[in-house]
């Protein structure tokens, strides 16, 4: 038994395969359309500029469609992680209630979908002691995912906020006692040790009923990489993403500066171009179309139709966004409102939780 808790969080998750995890997702999907109230999703992001389109059809759309399904939600704004990789948190609140702006345009219901701030919940930050208790520091510094974090961190040194990050991300998740975690590829490795920290915690410390925490299943995305106007990845960081609340005419600007290639003839092929690759799948994502046949359409109209095509299909998508967002953006005090309800909310079910987990460890805690 000891040998199989000990399994690392990337032993772990080459064992199961990304191949595994798709079959297991699709088992997932099944079951959730039969019996969504079985399952509570928690899902985030961290409040470090405003949601882009990469964001949409990566994460936001998914968020909606479990919700619309009866799947019962956490909606994570993790303040306290902005630190990880920055010295200060730069615009704070001006961020997190864009991220509500974003949430609600969207389709996020507060009334399905708890949204609520990271350091809002005491309790939540507690369970990390603990946590941190039950893996080692080469469990922890083995994680790729974090590994690349690392690389690509902002600081001169990485902080050990940034080393933990695992096992916070894994308070996060089992504080609501949630079972179903939404994720990329890249993020396996992450549920994969909140899985191990789980089971960890149940073997040690049994209750002789119930184990006090699920172990939660990863439900692989299926989302498409969005590249940003430069040709790499749409990240907020990197200032190449077109943001959900950005006007016709700034989409349009950031749309016409996108890199694109010599290459005349208009052809859908991610390998060989990726620049035109990425904005002939941006339309068709915004279009509900192959991204072949927007490709084909275009032909050798070139770059600029191209890029006139995107700015149509982009403008056209976000445009009932814009005007909810809009519409909200109206009411500041709506926004805090519901803020102030998510927090209460997750606050009640972290308080829960810690008991449990106090009568669990038997006073030692």
């Amino acid at each position: 038994m000891n040998d199989l808790l000990d399994i690392t969080t990337t032993a772990a998750t080459d064992a199961i395969g990304t191949s595994a995890a798709r079959l297991r997702s699709a088992e997932l999907e099944e079951r959730i359309r039969y019996k969504p109230g079985r399952f509570r999703v928690l899902t985030g992001d961290r409040p470090t500029g405003p949601l882009h389109l990469g964001h949409y059809f990566g994460t936001l759309h998914n968020r909606v469609r479990l919700q619309d399904l009866g799947v019962e939600g956490f909606l994570i704004i993790a303040d306290y992680q902005v630190l990880t990789d920055r010295d200060v948190a730069e615009r704070l609140v001006e961020y997190v209630e864009g991220l509500v702006l974003d949430y609600l345009a969207v389709g996020i219901d507060p009334d399905r979908t708890t949204i609520f701030t990271h350091s809002a919940i005491p309790a939540l930050n507690q369970l990390l002691l603990p946590f941190l208790s039950l893996v080692s520091v080469a469990e922890l510094n083995r994680n790729p995912t974090v590994k690349d974090e690392i690389a690509h961190s902002r600081q001169a040194a990485v902080s050990g906020l940034m080393f933990t990050y695992p096992a916070h991300q894994a308070a996060d998740i089992l504080f609501c006692k949630g079972n179903l975690v939404p994720v990329g590829q890249d993020q396996l490795p992450h549920v994969e040790l909140t899985r191990t920290i789980a089971r960890r915690f149940n073997e040690r410390y049994p209750t002789g009923g119930s184990p006090v925490f699920p172990v939660p299943d990863a439900l692989l995305s299926a989302a498409p990489l969005l590249l940003g106007t430069d040709g790499s990845k749409m990240s907020k960081s990197r200032g190449n993403a077109i943001p959900l609340g950005a006007s016709a005419d700034e989409t349009a600007r950031l749309i016409r500066a996108a890199r694109t290639d010599a290459d005349r003839h208009i052809t859908y092929d991610p390998v060989a171009r990726p620049g035109v690759a990425g904005l002939v799948l941006l339309a068709a994502l915004c279009q509900e179309r192959d991204p072949h046949a927007v490709a084909d359409e275009i032909g050798a109209a070139g770059a600029a139709a191209l890029k006139r095509t995107v700015t149509e299909a982009v403008n056209e998508f976000l445009a009932p966004i814009r005007a909810r967002r809009t519409e909200y953006a109206r009411d500041p005090e709506r926004v805090r409102r519901v803020l102030r309800a998510g927090n209460e909310r997750a606050n009640a079910v972290a308080d829960e939780t810690l008991r449990e987990v106090r009568t669990a460890m038997r006073g030692m805690y």
